[in-house]
């Protein structure tokens, strides 16, 4: 049996995780793995980085436990451990925002100037796709869009809103989501949406987190 303190060995693996995400070229991969199982090449392509900067952070990342892989044929796709993984992107999150003054500047500064309203929970967007009262618009990526979406979204990505608006009904509230909390794709569609006339406002996070609630998604 080890003399070394349970304690002490504990934390030492605990410390792994911890500096398994410590770079935001991995909390960006995260981003993008919890949309759903991609391989390097793509996610290095999201992420801006070359493919073998991209792999030595995976596989930092999965020692850590944090994602997992499957082999097929040549490429390896990587996924997200499970669910908690979200959770502790969600606790950094929320850490980073009530104590660090670099980060409310940059909330303040960008995303609160861009939504001057609050945004709709998971619970009220529920509600409303019941009622047939909403379109639920996604902004990402075709691509991601097809590994995943809230049932019954209608996916224009970002870059094709301006010239797709009259896909959209103008008599209905429009609900826009993307990645996450902070992904700035469904800011800016909201802040577009208003200004051509749309009653528009941002689900409170995305994808990832409506899959973890256990709510209707599509595939």
């Amino acid at each position: 049996m080890s003399s070394e303190n349970p304690k002490r060995a504990l934390f030492t693996q605990f410390a792994m995780v911890a500096k398994a995400v410590a770079h935001p070229h991995r909390l960006e991969l995260l981003e993008q793995l919890a949309q759903g199982e991609r391989n390097v090449e793509i996610l290095a392509e999201r992420v801006r980085i070359s493919s073998a900067n991209a792999s030595q952070h995976l596989q930092h990342m999965r020692n850590a436990g944090l994602i997992a892989a499957r082999r097929e044929g040549k490429f390896v796709f990587y996924r997200l451990a499970d669910d908690n993984v979200l959770e502790l992107l969600a606790s950094l999150r929320r850490i980073a925002e009530r104590n660090l003054a670099e980060v409310e500047r940059v909330v303040r500064g960008y995303f609160d100037r861009r939504d001057g309203m609050e945004p709709v929970s998971r619970l009220e967007l529920m509600e409303r796709v019941k009622a047939g009262i909403v379109t639920v618009l996604d902004v990402r990526p075709e691509d991601e869009f097809a590994l995943g979406h809230v049932a019954g979204a209608l996916n224009i990505p970002f870059g094709q809103l301006e010239k797709r608006l009259a896909e959209i009904a103008p008599d209905q509230e429009v609900v826009a989501y993307c990645r996450g909390p902070y992904c700035v794709l469904s800011y800016e569609a909201v802040a577009l949406l208003r200004a051509r006339g749309f009653n528009a406002h941002r689900l409170e996070d995305g994808l990832p987190e409506w899959r973890a609630a256990g709510l209707p998604v599509e595939a």
